[in-house]
């Protein structure tokens, strides 16, 4: 059969396939050093251009949006023609009444902060502040590259030459399809982030269904080795890295088995926002081996994908989608998330149950490690901070291990998924979060008490 492929397709086939995927590859999976940490190359486009535009990213981000608030009322109140006429400028404003509301929110706190008009504890360092100096002006950037270079992985044959060969791994182990495990490298290798936005792209273009796409940004969406030796170094554990790391990742694929296997990710439908041919995708015809099936299908794509004009195109309609999307709503819950971390006691009473526990555990300074358990929710470096003051080595190692492997954090991850057109609500992933605490803990305070 692979004699019937290469006369059928030509050299400058294979090319198309071969040289964007490639690129793409070293863009988004090959890691580099940079700075004294390990990063992909997209990381380090977006760190550069993010210290250039460093003095005027706050500004930035406040007008775009500002502006993303105010052009979704107008919108709203006129339903003006040069927006109805345009689809994908209505799919930027036309949103339901729910995400109205959080654009808004997002609107009116950034200009609070931005300005630090209004109480302090709205704009301080460590709420709205934080949002708005420190991850919002992180993701500007990360979401131009991200989005703008996508295609090179999503529309010249990558997911589908991968994907027929995983698929016999990825299907009976997570129930997913075998393209699903370029999602998991993606934000391994660089950030959880964009492997969110790689997935919203699958699921709108019809490749994931539902249940799919829900289990792939909540389980699969991880954290980048990078961000875990930042954790391991706040708590003052950097000399353990290679057995965390290794105790992370033992978890975090036992996680990724069963939360999907488990409400609410086992009641997500597997309907899909658009219908296209998915059985050529992972039933292998007869005559071919997963590679050969896989190299014809790549092939295929790689000469039905749109020229350089059409690549841009998708490229800043993925930037546009992410920036108007996604940032006012990250803006919004991570600021609420924060300010509830920060000044009332929800997360120390959600932490509550967690005390017998860690006792059961032989978990040392249980209580002070319970609040450490729900406060990652609002965002991922808190359980790190909160924990670096407490004097056993073996509980600072357990809340940094944990606090990685349970991946949903509203002022990050979450926020994003919540801005994306993935159907999981607030509650699901607070849910998924706990589910994920508990599925990971016993595993790493098990290799703790190994350590130390």
């Amino acid at each position: 059969m692979s004699d019937n492929i290469n006369k059928k397709h030509s050299r400058i086939d294979y090319l198309r396939f071969i040289l964007p995927s490639l690129i793409g590859i070293i863009l988004f999976m090959v890691p580099l050093k940079y700075e004294g940490d390990y990063t992909i190359p997209v990381a380090i486009l977006s760190k550069g251009v993010a210290s250039l535009l460093e003095p005027a990213l706050p500004t930035i981000i406040t007008l775009l949006i500002t502006f993303t608030g105010l052009m979704t009322i107008f919108y709203k109140i006129s339903r003006p023609s040069f927006i109805e006429n345009s689809k994908e400028i209505k799919g930027l404003f036309n949103v339901n009444i729910f995400w109205f509301i959080v654009r808004v929110i997002g609107m009116i706190l950034v200009v609070l902060s931005y300005f630090e008009i209004g109480p302090s504890w709205i704009w301080n360092e460590n709420t709205g502040g934080l949002l708005l100096h420190g991850l919002l002006t992180t993701l500007l950037t990360i979401f131009f590259f991200a989005a703008f270079l996508l295609p090179l992985l999503l529309n010249f044959g990558l997911l589908e030459f991968v994907g027929s060969m995983l698929t016999p791994v990825m299907r009976p182990i997570f129930k997913l399809p075998g393209r699903s495990s370029i999602d998991c490298i993606t934000s391994w290798l660089g950030d959880g982030t964009i492997g969110v936005l790689l997935t919203n792209n699958q699921y709108e273009e019809g490749y994931y269904s539902t249940r799919e796409a829900s289990v792939i940004s909540t389980t699969f969406s991880a954290v980048s080795i990078t961000f875990a030796l930042v954790v391991l170094a706040e708590v003052g554990l950097e000399t353990y890295f290679v057995p965390y790391y290794l105790a992370v990742t033992f978890a975090g694929v036992v996680a990724a088995i069963i939360v999907p296997r488990i409400p609410p990710l086992s009641r997500k439908k597997d309907d899909y926002l658009t219908e296209v041919s998915r059985d050529s995708m992972e039933n292998l015809p007869m005559g071919y081996t997963p590679f050969t099936w896989g190299l014809e299908q790549a092939v295929e794509k790689a000469k039905n994908s749109s020229d350089f004009r059409g690549f841009v195109k998708s490229g800043l309609h993925n930037v546009l989608e992410m920036w108007i999307g996604v940032m006012p709503v990250i803006m919004a819950f991570g600021t609420v998330a924060t300010i509830l971390a920060e000044f009332t006691s929800v997360f120390t009473w959600l932490g509550m149950p967690f005390i017998p526990i860690l006792k059961l555990l032989n978990i040392p300074f249980a209580v002070e490690a319970s609040q450490t358990m729900i406060i990652g929710f609002a965002d991922m470096f808190l359980p790190s901070v909160i924990g670096a003051n407490i004097q056993s080595e073996l509980t600072r190692f357990v809340i940094a291990g944990v606090s990685v492997t349970q991946l949903i954090y509203l002022s990050e991850v979450g926020a994003v998924i919540l801005g994306s057109k993935i159907p999981v609500n607030v509650g699901e992933l607070f849910i998924i979060f706990i589910e994920r605490t508990l599925v990971t803990l016993p595993i790493i305070a098990l290799v703790g008490h190994l350590l130390f």
